[in-house]
């Protein structure tokens, strides 16, 4: 006989899912917006295609894994850690990037990348409170 870990409840684990679903709509909606409008967002940003087109990539496959966590599947402390992680790295490069490192944005391409940053770095230190409060092996 095999035993099993019962999954922490949906009531206890609601607001981290929320914050997770919030998290995976952004992703999807960003991923979506930068590959479909590559061929415009370059010039309107000043921002090459290069980067913009993986990283709409990378969002599209990381909002899915978040919407997948969101619904309580795969849902662990270590899991939504990743996420938290991967979200500061995400911080750290656009603000670089917003900042000149690398790129040369124009002052729309460096609202965009700012604004974006801010975002998520808001969104990640709300996960890490709900996953403080949350009841999650």
């Amino acid at each position: 006989m095999t035993t099993r870990t019962a999954p922490a409840t949906a009531s206890a684990t609601r607001p981290l899912r929320l914050l997770l679903g919030t998290d995976a709509a952004t992703c999807l909606a960003a991923g979506a917006l930068l590959t479909a409008a590559s061929p415009w967002l370059p010039g309107l940003l000043a921002l090459p295609a290069a980067l913009l087109v993986p990283a709409g990539v990378f969002l599209l496959g990381f909002g899915a894994w978040l919407a997948l966590l969101a619904s309580g599947r795969g849902l662990t402390r270590a899991a939504v850690r990743a996420v938290i992680a991967i979200n500061a790295v995400w911080v750290a490069a656009t603000g670089a990037l917003g900042l000149g490192v690398l790129v040369d944005p124009n002052g729309f391409g460096t609202a965009f990348l700012l604004v974006q940053a801010g975002a998520v770095a808001g969104l990640a230190a709300l996960e890490a409170v709900a996953l403080g409060r949350a009841d999650l092996a």
